[in-house]
C-alpha cells in the first residue's frame, strides 16, 4: 500500500484530482478559507448583520391565513363554516372568562350577578371586541350556580391582537375579581405564550461549553464550535423573522430550527476542529491541516447535513402547512450551519491556528501528540471488547431497545390543550373549574355545520339533525341551531359526557359520523362535524395514516444516499434497522413519561394525557436525520481505514479510536442541547425536547456505538459488498479522501507551496 502524505509526516499541497470528488473539492475550500480568512469572515459577519437588521426591521408576523391540514372532514366544515358566516374572523380571538363564587355562595346573588354583567359591559367596549355574551341570558351557569362563564370574542385572530387589546380585558377582570368572585380566563386572548426558547438554548449552550472543555482540554477549542453555531442560528433565526410575514412563519415556527441549528451548528464544527487537530498531530502545516480536516471531516458534515435535511424537507410529505414550514425552515438551518462548518471554521482557525491544539500538541510538539494518539484510547479499548463478544453485545442492544420500545404499542396520539399546561396557569385553573361545573365534555364541544340548501324545509332539517344527534349515546346536551343571514347553513354545539381528549370522545365522534346516513335520511340536508375536539381526532388519525409513506421516502431517499456515501448495501440497510430500534425506544419512553406518568413530576407534566399527534412524525423524522448524522462520522472512519488497507475488524478499532470520542461528545451536546427544551412551558416543546433527547441516547450510546460495531465485526468483508452493476451507476464521492492520499514531495519545506500527485485508491493489503 502506498505511503500517504499525512503517514509520512510531511505536508504536502494535493493537487485536487477529480473536482466531482466531494474530498477535493472541500479541500480546496477549506485552504482557500484558510488563506482568505479575513475576507470570509467579514462576508459572515456581513450575512449575520442583514438577517439582524431584516429581523429588527420586519413587521410582526401573523396568521398565514392557510389550514391546518386540508382535506380532512374538521378542517372542511370549520372553512365551511368562515365561508357561510361572514363578519369578524372565524379564526377571531376569544376568551372564555368562568366566575367561581366564594365556598357556599351563588353567582345568581345579586352583587355577584351585578359584577358580572358590569364586566360583560366593559369588556364589550374593548378595542376590536366583536361581541360579549352575558352568561345569564344565556343560561352558561351551572346547575348549583356555582359558576358562570362569559365568552368574549374579538374580530382578529389572537396572533393579531395588541397590547391595548388584551390590557382591557385584563382590567375589565382585575375590576370583577376585585368584588369577591374568583376569575379564571381560559381561550387564545390572554393564553400565556411561551418563551422563544432563549432559556433552553442558554442551558444547552452551557451544556455544550462543559462537554466540549473536558473533550478538547482547550478554551480555544472548546469555545470555537460554540461561537460558530450561535452565529449560524443568529444568522437562521434573522432570516426566519425577516421572512416571517412575508411567508407566515412564527416564533414557534422557528423554534425546530433553533434547536437543531444549534446542535448540528455545535457537532458540525466540533468534528472540522477534531480532525484538524489531528492533521497537526499528523505533522501537517496549518493550511495543510484545514484543508485536509476540510476534505474529510467536512465531507461527513455534508453527507450527514444532507440526511437531516432530507428527513425535514421529507415533513412536507404529511400534508400539513405548518409542520412543512417548521420542516423547511430547520432545513435551512441546517444548512447554515453545514456551511458555517466549512467555511467560517477553516478561517478561524487561520486566525488562531495554534489555539485550538491540545496542550500536549503545543508543549511538547506534534510527535508526542502522534504518539499520544497512536497509544490509544478509550474508543480502542471499547471496539476490541464489542469485537470479541459481537453475539452478545448484538443480542443484548436489540434486547434492551427492545424492552424499552414496549409501550410505543399503546401509542395515543391527541393535540393537548388547556389541560395539559400546569395548573399555576389562569388558562388550567379556568379549564378545571368549567370540567366541575358544566361537566368534563364542555371543554370540548363538538361543532355541527349543517348545509341545508337543498332541504324543503330548513329550519326542519336543521331541527331534525340536531335531534338526532342529541339521540346519540354520549351526547349530554346540544344547543338550538343557529342560521347565517341567508338561512342556508345551521350551526349547533354538542356537548358530550366525556373529556376531549378521552378515548370515549374519540368513538363519540366516529359514530356520529357513521350514523350520518340515517340521521340525514329525508331532510335534504347534509352535515359535518368540526371543533377542536374533532379537528384534534382528525390531525391524530391523518398523522398516522401518513406516517409510514414519510418513513419510506425517508428511509429510501437516505439509503441511496448512503450507498452512495460507503459503497455498501449492508451498511445502510444496518443503519436503517438501527434507526427503527432507537426510535421505537424512545416512543416508548415518550409514552411511558408523557401518557402512563412515570416521572411525569420529575419534568415538569402536571398532566398526562395522549401523546401530542405531531410527536411521532417528529421524531422520526429528525431522528433518523440525527441517527445518520452519527452513522456517517463514526462508519465513516471506518471505510477511510479499511479503504486505505486495514482488515475489516481492525478497520472498526481504527474508526472508534478516531472519532468514538469525539461522537459521544457530539451526542452528549445534543442530549444537552434537546433537554434544555424540556424546560419549557409549552407542551409540545417539552415532549419534542425530550423524546429527541432520549433517541439521541438511545441511538448514539446504544445503536451506534454498541450495535454498529457488532454488526459489522459478525458481517467482516460482507459489509463493504457492493454488487458491480451497482458500482458503476453510483457516482463515486471519495468521502473517505482516498483522493488526498499523496507522494511527498522531495525537498518540501512548507504546507503551503507544494505539490503533490494523486496515489488514489491503494491496493488492498
Amino acid at each position: 500500500m502506498r505511503d500517504s502524505a499525512r503517514e509520512s509526516g510531511k505536508a504536502t499541497e494535493i493537487e485536487c484530482g477529480d473536482p466531482r470528488h466531494v474530498a477535493t473539492f472541500l479541500y480546496r475550500i477549506g485552504r482557500g478559507a484558510f488563506r482568505r480568512r479575513w475576507l470570509v469572515v467579514l462576508l459572515w459577519a456581513v450575512i449575520l448583520g442583514a438577517a439582524g437588521a431584516g429581523a429588527a426591521k420586519a413587521p410582526a408576523a401573523g396568521d398565514d391565513g392557510t389550514s391546518f391540514m386540508p382535506g380532512i372532514e374538521a378542517q372542511k366544515a370549520f372553512d365551511l363554516i368562515g365561508e357561510r358566516f361572514p363578519g369578524p374572523d372565524a379564526d377571531g380571538a376569544d376568551a372564555r372568562v368562568v366566575f367561581i363564587a366564594p365556598g357556599g355562595e351563588k353567582v345568581t346573588a345579586a352583587e355577584h350577578r351585578a359584577a358580572i354583567e358590569e364586566f360583560v359591559a366593559e369588556a364589550g367596549a374593548g378595542p376590536r371586541v366583536a361581541g360579549t355574551v352575558d352568561p345569564f341570558a344565556a343560561r352558561a351557569v351551572s346547575e348549583d350556580a356555582s359558576t358562570a362563564y362569559a365568552t368574549v370574542t374579538f374580530e382578529v385572530a389572537a396572533g393579531d391582537l395588541t397590547d391595548a387589546d388584551r390590557d382591557a380585558l385584563e382590567r375589565a377582570v382585575d375590576e370583577v375579581r376585585d368584588t369577591g368572585l374568583t376569575v379564571e380566563v381560559g381561550g387564545s386572548a390572554l393564553s400565556s405564550q411561551p418563551a422563544a426558547g432563549g432559556a433552553a438554548e442558554a442551558i444547552g449552550i452551557g451544556l455544550a461549553a462543559v462537554v466540549l472543555l473536558i473533550t478538547f482540554g482547550s478554551l480555544a477549542a472548546a469555545g470555537l464550535p460554540l461561537l460558530t453555531a450561535v452565529i449560524g442560528v443568529g444568522i437562521s433565526m434573522g432570516a426566519i423573522l425577516a421572512l416571517g410575514s412575508t411567508l407566515g412563519l412564527s416564533m414557534t415556527t422557528g423554534t425546530l430550527a433553533s434547536m437543531l441549528g444549534l446542535a448540528v451548528g455545535i457537532d458540525y464544527a466540533l468534528f472540522v476542529v477534531s480532525r484538524y487537530r489531528e492533521e497537526r498531530a499528523n505533522g501537517h502545516a496549518p493550511r495543510e491541516a484545514a484543508g485536509l480536516a476540510a476534505g474529510t471531516a467536512g465531507s461527513a458534515v455534508v453527507f450527514a447535513g444532507l440526511t437531516v435535511v432530507i428527513a425535514l424537507a421529507g415533513l412536507s410529505v404529511v400534508g400539513v402547512p405548518m409542520l412543512t414550514k417548521m420542516g423547511l425552515c430547520a432545513a435551512g438551518a441546517v444548512v447554515v450551519g453545514v456551511l458555517v462548518a466549512l467555511t467560517l471554521v477553516p478561517a478561524l482557525l487561520g486566525m488562531w491556528p495554534d489555539a485550538v491544539l491540545s496542550r500536549t500538541a503545543r508543549g511538547r510538539g506534534a510527535a508526542a501528540a502522534r504518539r499520544t494518539s497512536a497509544a490509544g484510547n478509550g474508543g480502542t479499548r471499547w471496539a476490541r471488547f464489542v469485537l470479541r463478544r459481537p453475539v452478545a453485545v448484538l443480542l443484548a442492544c436489540v434486547a434492551g431497545l427492545g424492552v424499552l420500545a414496549l409501550p410505543a404499542a399503546d401509542l395515543e396520539m391527541g393535540m393537548p390543550g388547556a389541560e395539559a399546561k400546569p395548573v399555576s396557569t389562569t388558562e388550567r385553573r379556568a379549564y378545571d373549574a368549567l370540567a366541575d361545573g358544566f361537566g368534563p365534555g364542555f371543554n370540548g364541544p363538538l361543532t355541527i355545520v349543517a348545509d341545508v340548501r337543498d332541504a324543503a324545509d330548513p329550519r326542519a332539517a336543521a331541527t331534525a339533525i340536531a335531534e338526532g344527534i342529541r339521540g346519540t349515546d354520549g351526547v349530554v346536551s346540544v344547543s338550538p341551531p343557529r342560521f347565517n343571514e341567508a338561512g342556508d347553513t345551521a350551526l349547533f354545539s354538542a356537548v358530550p359526557a366525556t373529556a376531549p381528549n378521552d378515548g370515549t370522545t374519540e368513538r363519540l365522534v366516529r359514530t356520529i359520523r357513521a350514523e350520518r346516513p340515517g340521521v340525514e335520511s329525508g331532510t335534504g340536508a347534509t352535515f359535518e362535524v368540526t371543533g377542536s375536539t374533532a379537528m384534534n381526532i382528525d390531525v391524530a388519525q391523518a398523522l398516522q395514516d401518513a406516517l409510514v409513506p414519510y418513513l419510506a421516502v425517508v428511509v429510501l431517499f437516505s439509503l441511496v444516499l448512503l450507498m452512495v456515501v460507503f459503497r455498501s448495501v449492508l451498511v445502510p440497510v444496518k443503519a436503517a434497522l438501527g434507526f427503527l430500534l432507537s426510535v421505537l425506544a424512545s416512543l416508548g419512553a415518550v409514552v411511558a413519561v408523557f401518557q402512563w406518568g412515570w416521572g411525569a413530576g420529575l419534568l415538569g407534566v402536571e398532566q398526562t394525557g395522549p401523546v401530542m399527534s405531531l410527536m411521532p412524525v417528529f421524531l422520526v423524522g429528525i431522528v433518523f436525520g440525527l441517527a445518520m448524522d452519527y452513522e456517517v462520522f463514526l462508519v465513516s472512519r471506518m471505510r477511510e481505514a479499511y479503504v486505505h488497507g486495514e482488515r475489516p475488524a481492525q478497520a472498526v478499532v481504527s474508526g472508534f479510536r478516531h472519532s468514538a470520542r469525539v461522537v459521544a461528545a457530539a451526542a452528549v451536546i445534543m442530549i444537552a442541547v434537546f433537554s434544555g427544551f424540556v424546560g419549557s412551558g409549552e407542551s409540545m416543546i417539552k415532549t419534542i425536547g425530550f423524546g429527541l433527547a432520549v433517541a439521541v441516547l438511545f441511538d448514539a450510546f446504544v445503536v451506534r456505538m454498541a450495535l454498529v460495531p457488532a454488526v459489522l465485526a459478525l458481517l467482516g468483508d460482507r459489509a463493504w459488498w457492493l454488487p458491480r452493476r451497482l458500482d458503476a451507476l453510483l457516482p463515486r464521492v471519495d468521502i473517505e479522501g482516498a483522493g488526498l492520499t499523496m507522494r511527498p514531495v522531495p525537498g518540501a519545506a512548507d504546507g503551503d507551496r507544494h505539490a503533490g500527485e494523486p496515489a488514489g485508491e491503494p491496493a488492498r493489503t
